[in-house]
């Protein structure tokens, strides 16, 4: 199908997105494009305006800052996946980058395009979760920081308010913690019908801090608390009674490829195999 009319433009500075953005209600912002165009094709989406973010410079970047590691919103999966910085200090999200898409979608799309789209079987959420990251949202009042943990708010949906745009992303060091990433890959799609992102310190043999985030599960990605509470100053054997609390409490999806009761029983699969891969 044939994308409804629309106009486009192309600003030089943030401060002129955001101003586009702000007169134009029904304007929507293309990143990468891999999400928005393909639903403007179905007609699912009908943008009066298109603010392209590609000709702002400033917005892709992968650096320390302030004890954290910085990411511009407009970082290509690519260069993710590829960061020397990332690889010695928080290697879950560059490991996470290898699993998006294919090859033309790794070199186009984008970091922030991504978590903004908030697709419910994205990959980058489940890390954004684990390692509780920081969105930095800029807007007509200046910046704000949202936590990982508030900013999927549903089905496609993220507390970014609708002038707002995503600028950066700030992820911890992990330097002394075992992290991995695990994914049940849609053959098609590519997208995670499951994935889970573990982030695990131990003392000795008693692991002292866990954090799992799971996506293409719910109806957006989520922290699963049961798994790290059961996790907490125990020995790495209760990973297998601790995995099969990785769907509690969630209203699972279903689809023709996978029910919700499968969905369930993947995200105990691969939460088990995140953990572990973790603590090794």
């Amino acid at each position: 199908m044939i994308a409804a009319q629309f106009d486009y433009e192309s600003p030089r500075t943030l401060s002129e997105a955001i101003h586009l953005l702000a007169s134009n209600p029904e304007a929507e912002i293309l990143a990468g494009g891999h999400s928005l165009l393909p639903a403007m094709k179905l007609r699912l989406s009908a943008p009066s305006l298109l603010v392209d973010l590609g000709r702002i410079s400033g917005l892709s970047y992968i650096r320390e800052a302030g004890g954290k590691i910085a990411i511009g919103a407009m970082t290509t999966h690519v260069d993710v996946a590829a960061s020397e910085l990332l690889k010695k200090q928080s290697p879950l999200l560059a490991e996470t980058a290898d699993h998006v898409g294919d090859v033309q979608v790794r070199n186009r799309g984008t970091l922030g395009g991504s978590l903004a789209h908030a697709d419910p079987a994205a990959d980058y959420p489940a890390p954004i979760l684990a390692l509780d990251a920081e969105l930095v949202a800029t807007g007509a009042r200046g910046e704000r920081i949202i936590a990982a943990r508030d900013f999927f708010t549903g089905l496609f949906t993220t507390a970014l308010e609708p002038n707002e745009i995503l600028t950066e992303i700030r992820i911890p060091k992990t330097e002394g913690a075992g992290t991995a990433y695990r994914k049940f890959r849609h053959p098609a799609s590519g997208f995670a019908v499951v994935g889970v992102a573990a982030v695990m310190r131990k003392q000795g043999a008693t692991i002292d801090i866990v954090a799992v985030g799971i996506t293409g599960v719910g109806q957006n990605a989520y922290r699963a608390g049961a798994v790290e509470k059961a996790l907490r100053g125990k020995p790495t054997s209760a990973i297998d009674d601790a995995a099969n609390r990785a769907a509690d409490g969630i209203d699972a999806l279903s689809d023709n490829f996978a029910s919700a009761e499968f969905r369930k029983h993947l995200a105990c699969v691969y939460t088990r195999r995140a953990l572990v891969a973790a603590a090794r």
